[in-house]
């Protein structure tokens, strides 16, 4: 009687290429999970370290409510739409514009890690994927967005600025979420394309007042001449405010509902996300070419 003896190698050659394939899916998503872990831990040891930029990023907004709130505390009811009062028209603004600023800073440690060489050593390791970079980044900023996105509610509802809902602080934090991606993927974008730490931080204060001011943040829409309401409804921080402030005057909510009134036609709830969706794909897929550089 005789038999054949199949060897371990014809066995693994006989391995359907569909389950290889699998395996090798597999591994490069759980190392991409590992690295961005890494990497996310490591901003978070940083943070440990420097505490101080949490705690001001909580204080800032605060004295942004109280102040502001107190300087217009006197005007006319009805000035600001249906707000009862000023600090409850404010809180959506503050609300995006911290979250807007921690996610422009972004890219400072990345700068400050390619002028001390290490992001050179990270780009020539034999990564998954570089996008863990971008991951990383995004998962640190969008954390800190959320404490003082937290905070600034909670002193809003203390304030007078009202209380938006469970449902409310939901649909606030998928607005942020998505500002804070888009708004991150740009900064870091900024970090590859600039020279230096000097030329972003250059950026970063040429862009923070002038997209504060051209947004519908400190005042309504309809206070605005005709130029400024159209550059108004072209910024991204228009599409994550009054969402967020129509949250906090109105409890029946839906995507069908008008957030914006804007010179070229009605903008809904709805088409507020469609259009902060589309600027994160523009932003994430714009910085993709930068992340095959290297640096010198």
């Amino acid at each position: 009687m005789s038999g054949t003896v199949t060897s371990p190698n014809n066995l693994n050659q006989q391995r359907p290429l569909s389950t290889a394939s699998a395996d090798t899916s597999s591994s490069l998503l759980g190392d991409f999970i590992q690295e961005t872990l890494a990497l996310t831990k490591r901003l978070f040891i940083q943070l440990q370290r420097r505490p101080s930029t949490l705690v001001a990023g909580i204080i800032q907004p605060l004295m942004w409510l109280v102040l502001f709130g107190a300087l217009f505390e006197n005007a006319p009811a009805g000035l600001f739409g249906e707000s009862q009062n000023y600090g409850q028209f404010l809180g959506a603004g503050v609300i995006v514009f911290t979250a807007f600023a921690g996610a422009l800073n972004a890219g400072l440690p990345i700068m400050f890690d390619r002028e001390f060489g290490f992001l050179n050593r990270l780009l020539v390791a034999p990564l998954a994927s570089r996008f863990s970079i971008v991951l990383a980044s995004a998962i640190f900023i969008v954390t800190l967005s959320f404490i003082q996105t937290g905070t600034i509610v909670t002193a809003g509802a203390f304030l007078g600025a009202g209380f938006p809902g469970i449902a409310g602080l939901g649909a606030i934090t998928l607005i942020v979420l998505l500002l804070v991606l888009g708004v991150t993927g740009l900064s870091l974008g900024l970090a590859f394309a600039l020279p230096g730490h000097v030329e972003l931080i250059a950026v970063i204060f040429v862009t923070n007042l002038p997209l504060l001011f051209a947004s519908t943040a400190l005042a309504p829409l309809s206070f605005m001449p005709d130029w400024l309401q159209v550059v108004v409804t072209l910024n991204p921080l228009s599409y994550a405010i009054e969402p967020i402030r129509y949250l906090y005057l109105h409890s029946d909510w839906s995507l069908a509902s008008v957030v914006m009134y804007a010179p070229w036609g009605n903008v809904t709830f709805g088409g507020s996300l469609l259009v902060l969706l589309a600027f994160d794909l523009v932003a994430l897929l714009s910085i993709q070419p930068l992340l095959r550089r290297r640096f010198a």
